[in-house]
C-alpha cells in the first residue's frame, strides 16, 4: 500500500516540472528559512498541555476542545487551507482512515486559518465525515507554536497563483500554520505529535493509529509505563 508521504512526494516531483525556476527558488528559500528558524522544534509536543479552543465549524456551529475531549481522545491536525494541494491529499487520506480512528474512540478534527465557507467547500469536495474548523487569524495555531508569516516574495507568488489568501483567510493573507498533527488524551495532555516545517511531509495515518493504540493500551494498564513519544522529524524545505 502506498503511504501518504510517498503520494505527497510523487506529487511534489511532478509539480516541480510545472513551476518556473524563479518561483521554485523563492519556495526553496522560504522553506529553508522556516526550517532554520527552529520554529517547528519549539512548537508544542508530547507531554505538553493542549491549549483549549472554541472555533467555528464548516457547518455554522462552534466546537470546543474541552467538549471534544469529553467524548474521548482527539486527533487534531492543522493544515494550510483548501488552496494547498498537499493539504487536499492529506485530508482525503485521513478521511479514508476516519473509521479506523473512530473505532479507537477518538475524534478527528482539522483546523485551518480559512473562513468557514472555504472549509465547507473543502468538506463537500472530499466528503469529509470529520469536523473542519476555522482558526481565522491563526490564534489557536499561535498557541500551539505553529503560526508563522510568509515572506513577502512568497506571498506575492501565491497571489499570482490565484490563491487569494486575503479573502479566504479573512484579512490575514500572510499568516499560516506549520502543518502538524497531535494526539491528545482526555485529560488534555498531548501524547503524540508530528510537526514538520516542510509542508510536503505530513503525519502518516498508520502512525496516528499506532499512537491511539498505545494511548488506549496505557489507559487500560497505567502501571506499564509512559505513553507514546512525540515524533519530531527533521524538516526539509518543500515547494
Amino acid at each position: 500500500m502506498t503511504t501518504l508521504n510517498a503520494e505527497l512526494r510523487a506529487f511534489y516531483e511532478a509539480r516541480q516540472q510545472q513551476i518556473p525556476p524563479d518561483v521554485r527558488e523563492i519556495m526553496r528559500k522560504a522553506g529553508q528559512e522556516l526550517k532554520a528558524s527552529g520554529q517547528a522544534d519549539r512548537a508544542l509536543r508530547a507531554d505538553a498541555h493542549a491549549p483549549m479552543f472554541a472555533l467555528p465549524s464548516a457547518t455554522g456551529g462552534h466546537l470546543t476542545l474541552s467538549d471534544l475531549l469529553s467524548r474521548g481522545p482527539v486527533v487534531l491536525t492543522f493544515y494550510r487551507g483548501a488552496w494547498c494541494p498537499y493539504c487536499n491529499i492529506t485530508l482525503r487520506t485521513l478521511q479514508q482512515h476516519h473509521t479506523d480512528i473512530a473505532q479507537r474512540g477518538a475524534r478527528l478534527v482539522a483546523v485551518s486559518p480559512q473562513i468557514p465557507d472555504e472549509s465547507l467547500t473543502l468538506t463537500e469536495k472530499h466528503s469529509l465525515a470529520f469536523e473542519v474548523l476555522s482558526d481565522v487569524g491563526s490564534n489557536t495555531a499561535k498557541q500551539y507554536g505553529l503560526a508563522f508569516d510568509l515572506p513577502s516574495d512568497l506571498a506575492a507568488v501565491y497571489d499570482k497563483l490565484g490563491f487569494d489568501l486575503q479573502r479566504v483567510n479573512d484579512g490575514h493573507p500572510r499568516t499560516l500554520p506549520i502543518p502538524a498533527t497531535y494526539v491528545i488524551d482526555q485529560t488534555g495532555i498531548i501524547r503524540w505529535s508530528y510537526v514538520n516545517a516542510d509542508y510536503t511531509s505530513r503525519a502518516e495515518p498508520a502512525d496516528i493509529l499506532k499512537a491511539l493504540d498505545e494511548l488506549n493500551a496505557n489507559s487500560a494498564a497505567p502501571a506499564q509505563g509512559a505513553g507514546p513519544v512525540s515524533q519530531q522529524p527533521a524538516a526539509e524545505p518543500g515547494a
